[in-house]
Order: structure tokens, then sequence, then C-alpha cells
């Protein structure tokens, strides 16, 4: 979120708004998931860093709601982020209130959804061109303008001034990559510390069930394409044996690769191993060069490089931070 970190610049406090749109009669209620992940480390970060540096706030509408332009604009005003939440998968809002809270929370600075108000956004045209992380669990839901947005399997996604994440546990993910984004790995580690969380996942981290929901019946070669890059991490597969084993040519793998997932089949697997690797690192105590054999690097120099690069740090230097934090 690196264009997301520009805001750690400005010299008022950053204002974060939630928008948070539940069933009828159910305002004021229980939280949802999706609102729970991003409240916890919000507020942790809050009582950290003081309303000097720091403002968020929780405005909530029924989506049966009478509600006017005004009243909306008036509580998102001069806000740097501000995201609908919800996890109302079944009751979206109706079309004139959701026109009200996406034209209010677009006068935000940055803007997006979390969760279930990823869909409505993207069948409402609003999401055209933009890489969209929308939950596994709304892609039978897409209608076919859903279809002009760029979906993508991640947990979560920055495009220009959009953010959408598919909700859920991965709020807090989110919510954990917007703090380090805005105020610093300090704060990233109180809000870790408080909530007990002891790895972030990134926003290129797959949503495991998106993979075989979405591309298992419309697109199973690619589904199987990647089962067969997780079945072998250790002794590593081809491009052209991946694209002989599930029936297309190299070039027709490498399109669907681009086309459904943004990146080339090489590309996804190098970032499939260094991640299992990653994993290893913190998980087990096998020694580094072992962990390089067991995700297919052939010496420990190669291992070493393609970590650093994927990851800023060396394996070394991971494994360190494990024994740091023990």
């Amino acid at each position: 979120m690196q264009s997301f970190s520009s805001l750690a610049c400005t010299d008022v406090p950053i204002k974060i708004t939630l928008v948070h749109v539940c069933g009828e009669n159910q305002a004021g209620a229980n939280p949802s998931l999706s609102l729970a992940g991003l409240v916890a480390p919000l507020q942790s970060v809050a009582q950290l860093l003081g309303a000097a540096r720091f403002q968020w706030q929780i405005f909530s509408v029924s989506t049966c709601a009478e509600i006017d332009d005004s009243t909306i604009a008036a509580e998102i005003n001069k806000s740097h982020l501000a995201l609908l939440v919800s996890d109302e998968v079944k009751h979206s809002p109706n079309s004139e209130l959701l026109r009200k809270l996406t034209s209010a929370i677009q006068q935000a600075r940055f803007w997006g959804a979390v969760g279930a108000p990823v869909l409505w956004l993207a069948n409402a045209g609003k999401m055209q061109g933009l890489r969209t992380a929308l939950p596994w669990a709304s892609y039978s839901d897409a209608n076919e303008v859903a279809e002009h947005a760029i979906l993508m399997p991640n947990l979560f996604e920055l495009d220009g001034q959009c953010i959408t994440c598919c909700g859920g546990a991965a709020s807090v993910d989110f919510a954990l990559t917007v703090i380090h984004a805005l105020f610093g790995a300090d704060a990233q580690a109180h809000a870790m510390e408080t909530l007990c969380v002891e790895r972030v996942r990134n926003g290129s981290d797959r949503q495991r069930i998106a993979l075989h929901t979405r591309f298992g019946v419309l697109q199973p070669q690619l589904s199987e394409a990647v089962t067969l890059m997780e079945n072998n991490i250790e002794e590593t597969l081809s491009t052209d044996d991946i694209a002989q084993l599930v029936g297309l040519s190299r070039r027709q793998l490498e399109r669907q690769f681009k086309q459904y997932l943004g990146t080339m089949p090489s590309r996804y697997y190098l970032e499939l191993r260094l991640k299992k690797a990653r994993q290893l690192l913190l998980e087990s105590n096998s020694s580094i060069v072992q962990i390089g054999l067991m995700c297919g690097f052939s010496s420990g120099a190669h291992f070493s490089t393609a970590f650093g690069a994927q990851f800023g740090i060396t394996p070394r230097e991971e494994r360190q931070r494990k024994l740091s934090a023990g």
C-alpha cells in the first residue's frame, strides 16, 4: 500500500470512517465479523497515538433506512479513508441508499468496501477497471456488471484511490496493514501484541476457497494447475510440464494466469514456494538450507536472493525475528 502511505505525511490527524451497513432493526447490535476485525486494531492504535494523530468513527445505517445525503456527508466529512463494511451478503441496500453511501465515501481521499459491500459496489458498476478483492462467497452472486471489475482472489487490494477487502478474518490483516502504512512498524507491533496476532497476511495472499470456487467449474484447468503447484513444492515442475499435464499449451496457460490471477505461472509458483518457506522458517526448526531445498531451491544463495526480493529481508533475518520474539 505504497500510495496509501502518502497519508502519513499529513500534518492533520488521520481520520478513518467506517460506514457499517446492517440489516433491518440491527443497528447497534453485535458487530459483524468484518467490522469487529477492523475495530479492534484501530481502537488499539487510537489509544496509543491519541486524537492529535489518529481519529476514527463508526456510522451505522440499516439497509432499509431513509437517509438524506447531507447526513451521510456530515459523518464522513474530511475523512482520509471511508469504508462500507458489512457481512449482510443476502441483504444489500436499495439502489438509492447505495448511491448516497457510495457518493459519500468517494469524498474521502481513499474509499472502498470490506466484506459484502465489495459486491454491491461491483454490481453497481463502481469498480470498472479496478482490481477488486471480492469475497469468494459472493462470486456466484456477481452479475454481468461485476465482470467489468478485475476480480482478484486476494485478501485485499488497493487500486488507485479504491480499497477492497474480502472481509471476515482478513479484516484484521487488512487493518494491521493500513496501520503499518500510516503509522509505521511500531504502531502495528503494538496492535499485534494487543490482539495476540503473530503474523500479518499480505494483501497478495489468496483466498484459498476463491480459487477452487471460482475456477473449479469455470476454469478447471487453471484450478488444476494451481493444485499441481501446491502439491509439488519440493520437486518443482516447469511451466511446460504443468501446461501439458492440464491439457493446455504454454501460451494458453499463461493467458489464463494473467487474466484471472494477474501474474504469470512461473511468478505465481515462485511466490507460492516462498510463502511456504516463510511459514517453515517461522513454524519449524529445520535449518535454512533444508527449508530452501524443501521449497525447490537448488542452493542457499538462490533461496536467499529470491526470499529477499520477495519479502525485503533474508531468510536468516526472518528466522532471527522468530527467535527474538520467542
